[in-house]
């Protein structure tokens, strides 16, 4: 391996989940790139691997990445690693990418777990075509509208949100996609506390408000007219 940014993926909550290859990659680079040095270091220990770790995020991409992508061009292979799960998708690292593809790096990606598809393929809707809305705005009016513009594009619609904005996102969503409108809720996925609720978005909600959580999730909402 050489001048190789390999892009990661890692378990998104389950360390049973890493693949083989992936292992074999992050025992072979020369230091891997993570979003947060105590989770990274955290990951790595668990494996067994002693790495240099460098910090990537929200914080310092902006004006690290194209110090990080120089040194791979220097000829060190690199990892890219979320906190969990694939890079990129709601996470830092796009920056990291298009530079290094820009210098001429060779970028190879190797996949494994996705909170995304983990969640997709449990949903029991038609996910031929689906909308990845990712993260909402947090002020209400600008999130209502976002919500709407999906609302019309009438199909199965994938949303992120923090723990502690369930409640609003989803009282949002009661509003713009109705009451009836089939939906479901994936909790902690891949861990012992995973819970995956199934309904409508009225059932949802009130599951929610009888037994709150606080842990990641993801909301998939259903196309119109399968209710």
């Amino acid at each position: 391996m050489s001048s190789t940014l390999y892009v990661v993926s890692t378990p998104i909550g389950n360390y049973d989940d890493i693949t083989l290859r992936a292992l074999n990659v992050l025992r072979d680079v020369d230091f891997v790139i993570c979003e947060e040095l105590s989770q990274g270091k955290r990951l790595l220990k668990y494996y067994g691997i002693d790495k240099p770790l460098e910090a990537l995020n929200e914080h310092n991409e902006a004006t690290d990445a194209e110090v990080t992508a120089d040194h791979i061009k220097e000829g060190a292979d690199a990892a890219l690693i979320s906190d969990a799960g694939t890079p990129v998708f709601a996470d830092p690292g796009a920056r990291l990418i298009h530079i290094a593809i820009q210098k001429g790096v060779k970028v190879v990606p190797v996949p494994g777990p996705s909170s995304l598809m983990t969640a997709l393929v449990v949903c029991d809707f038609n996910i031929d075509k689906f909308y990845y809305a990712g993260f909402l705005p947090r002020k209400a009016n600008e999130r209502i509208q976002v919500l709407k513009d999906i609302a019309a594009m009438h199909t199965v619609s994938v949303i992120m949100e923090a723990p502690y904005r369930f409640r609003p996102l989803v009282e949002d969503c009661l509003k713009t996609f109705g009451r009836k409108r089939k939906a479901m809720v994936a909790v902690d996925l891949t861990m012992p506390s995973e819970k995956i609720i199934r309904g409508t978005l009225e059932s949802v909600y009130e599951e929610y408000v009888k037994s709150p959580f606080k842990a990641e999730f993801i909301l998939i909402i259903d196309a119109p007219g399968n209710i």
